[in-house]
Order: structure tokens, then sequence, then C-alpha cells
């Protein structure tokens, strides 16, 4: 007989009752699966018994391509072969790998500072971690804290930014009345939106108690009534001040003289919210400030130690000058659409908590946030209520909130200073970082 043309396959001698066994199962498998078990909800595993032959049958150790399956959310167009080592080429990303390892942290944000939210915590954060990281600020013209508030905000509102030429900054978080058309001009398109809201009437209360009539009238018996009035006079088309009326509404951008009284007051309650989810990625809610920072560090990507930071105020402030429970029903109706804001995004809140960090796992990383953060005020603090201040620059006094712990260690001396710095004095400080590095630049 004449030998077969065919290429013959070299068997080493042990590997023969191998094949046999594997193969009969194989066929076993096959047979079984495609007459027996197809309805049921047994899985035969090919793949695992492809794996299997590719180890036994084998040319001068050349492997045999073995077609995988494609895992689920893989491309199905796409062929995907192992070889004997277990390597795979495929555009998918591999099931294994977690979000925090695909989560990379975001250097571009905008955060609308709204007035009395514990807006100035959230900017003192950002201005740390962004010094920290030599990123560029968008910082208000003329050295001034403010974007012409409380005009709407515009690009060349913005130092360094002239007629239509603006650069790209990293971050922006100086107060302003918000504008997106004109934001954008200035920030990059992957660029974070967040804010942070709060309850309309300690909003209210807070607004009084900080303002030029509380110091005129400091028995806290007159709260009530000054509120009142206030309110009442809020109601004229020509008032858009947005101090006490729907201030978070006005911040924000939008009209801020609605009341519960006006006819079309659900549509345009709708519509402002409807904006604010689309221009913002997140919006903190105050009462849950430390589960906020915990959401806010999820969403940046960035670690538990960069949203530490210390409260400016506390509950115990307003606790001082209450209001009554009929003005604080009055504060909610002719706030009623900073009401409405709260409730729908208080709610929606809760549902990113659940979604994006989970409600044990939020409790956990809040028990550990405080217990970083009670660690930090042992290290700076001595005190949290400091006196005032003398400002030279600009007149009037400045409430540092702190008093700094005098025999705080060098090494952690210039992250405490930092913490305690106001906006005033940490934006002037920006101002010359930045001036410097440009003029060195030249």
């Amino acid at each position: 007989m004449v030998a077969p043309t065919s290429v013959n396959l070299k068997w080493h001698s042990s590997r023969w009752p191998a094949v046999l066994i594997v193969g009969t199962l194989f066929m076993v498998g096959f047979v079984v699966q495609a007459f027996i078990l197809r309805k049921g909800g047994f899985n035969f595993n090919q793949e695992h018994t492809f794996h299997i032959l590719q180890n036994v049958f084998k040319v001068n150790r050349q492997s045999i391509p073995v077609p995988v399956r494609p895992k689920s959310g893989s491309p199905t167009g796409e062929s995907q072969m192992q070889s004997s080592v277990g390597s795979v080429t495929s555009t998918a990303t591999p099931l294994h790998k977690t979000s925090e390892e695909r989560c990379q942290p975001k250097s571009h944000i905008v955060f609308l500072n709204t007035h009395q939210t514990e807006g100035r915590t959230i900017q003192n954060l950002l201005y740390r971690y962004g010094e920290d990281r030599g990123l560029t600020f968008a910082l208000p013209k003329n050295r001034d804290i403010r974007f012409s508030y409380p005009e709407r905000f515009e690009a060349q509102f913005v130092e360094g930014v002239d007629g239509k030429s603006a650069n790209e900054f990293h971050i922006l978080c100086n107060d302003m009345r918000f504008r997106k058309s004109e934001v954008i001009k200035v920030m990059p398109e992957d660029t974070f939106y967040f804010s942070i809201l709060r309850h309309p009437v300690p909003l209210v209360q807070s607004l009084f108690m900080y303002s030029k009539a509380i110091s005129i009238h400091p028995d806290c018996q007159f709260l009530d009534s000054l509120v009142e009035e206030s309110l009442g006079n809020h109601t004229s088309p020509k008032d858009e001040s947005g101090v006490t009326l729907n201030s978070l509404a006005f911040d924000f951008g939008f009209d801020n003289l609605v009341t519960a009284g006006d006819k079309d007051l659900e549509q345009r309650a709708a519509k402002v919210i409807a904006d604010m989810e689309r221009d913002f990625h997140l919006l903190l809610i105050n009462e849950y400030f430390d589960e906020s920072l915990v959401l806010l560090k999820h969403a940046l990507c960035w670690s538990l130690e960069d949203v530490v930071t210390l409260r400016r105020s506390s509950r115990a402030d307003l606790l001082r000058c209450s209001v009554l429970p009929d003005t604080a029903e009055d504060i909610k109706r002719y706030n009623t659409l900073d009401w409405k804001i709260y409730q729908h995004f208080n709610a929606t809140f809760w549902h990113k908590v659940e979604r994006v960090v989970g409600m044990e796992e939020m409790k956990r990383e809040v028990s550990e946030l405080r217990e970083l953060q009670a660690k930090l005020t042992r290290s700076c603090l001595t005190g949290k209520v400091a006196p005032y201040q003398k400002n030279t620059s600009h007149g009037g006094d400045v409430p540092l909130g702190f008093n700094l712990n005098s025999y705080v260690k060098p090494e952690i001396k210039r992250n405490c200073q930092k913490l305690v710095t106001p906006e005033l004095q940490y934006t002037y400080n920006l101002y010359n970082q930045q001036l410097s590095k440009k003029t060195a630049s030249l």
C-alpha cells in the first residue's frame, strides 16, 4: 500500500490513553447535550472541553487555535482566538476589571457656589486639590472673588479672557450666576458640573442671620417679622436681588420671581428642573453633607482623603435664631420654586447614592470620612470659632471661623493653614501663583 500524502501528526505514545478517554467524553457530552439536556438548565461546558483537548492535541509544540464564545457584552461579530498560553484578543473591557480600576480622576470641574449652602467649604476643597496638583483656576478679573454677581456669567468676566478668545481652565468655582452657554467658552467639553442645594427654610434663616438686618436687630425675636416683611416686598417684578426669594433658582440663572400663586408654576418649575438635570452631573444636599462628599468622591474618581474638609457652619448656628412654624410655611410658599427644586433633587440624590455607591457602602465610607475629619480637627485646631480679622485690602472684617493650632507639626502645618484660609485670601494666593507662572513662561 502507498502511504497517504497528508501530513502525519506525530503523537507521543503516552498520549493515546488520554486521547481516547477525552475523545469519548467529548462525543458523549455532545450527544447528551443535543438529545437530552437541550431543554433543561444544565449547560455543557464546551469551552472547558476544548481547553482540555488543546493541551492534549499538539503538533511540534504548536498549539491548535480554539474558538472561544464571545463573553456577555463582547462584540459578537468579532472572532476571538485563544492559544495554549491563555492569551485572548478582544476589544471588550475585561469583565474582572472593576469600575474603580477603569475610573480616572477628573480635573476639569465647574462648581456653582450657591449662597449660604456650605459652598465655601466645597470651594476650599477644590482650591486645595487644584493647588496641590498645579491645576489652573478660572478666576474673576480685577482680583475679585465673584464673577460680576448678580449679573449672569460671561466668559469675559474671567481673568485672562479677552473678547472672543478664551483659554481653557481646569477648575471654575468662584461665585457666579450660572449661564452654561458662556461657561463652555472657557471650560473643556469633558468638564464635570456640580453644585449644592439647601432646604429653603434654613437657607433663608442663614441669609438673614448674616445680613445687616440681623446686626441691626441682634435679638432673635425680630427674625420672623423681618423675614415676613422681606418676603412680602419681593412680589414686585422689578426686584431681582435674589437675596431671599428663590435664591437657589436665581444662582442657577433662572427668573426668581415665582410664587405659589402663579398659574404657570408647575410648567416653569418642571422646565427649571429639566434644565438643571441637563446642565449638571451632580447636585449635593447640604443637609446630608458627609454623604454628599462621599458621592462627590465617587463621581470625581478621587480618594476619600481628597474630600476631607472642615465645615464652616453647623445646625447649631441656626438653632440660635429659629423661626416660627407659620414663618417656615410662608418661606416655602414664597420660595416655592426653590422648594420644588429641593424636593426633586433631594429624592434623586438618594437614588443616585443607591445606584453609584450603595447604602451599606455609603454608611461605611461616611464613618471613615468622619474619622478622618475628626483626626484632622484634632491636629489642626484648638477651637472652632475665631475672632474676626481686619481685612485691610477690601475693608470690613473677615470671619476666620477657626483657631489654628500653633503647635501643629511642621509637616502638616501647610495643609492646616490652607484648610482654614478664607475665600478672599485663598483667591488672592491663587492669583499670585498663576501670575508668577505666567510671568515665568514669558
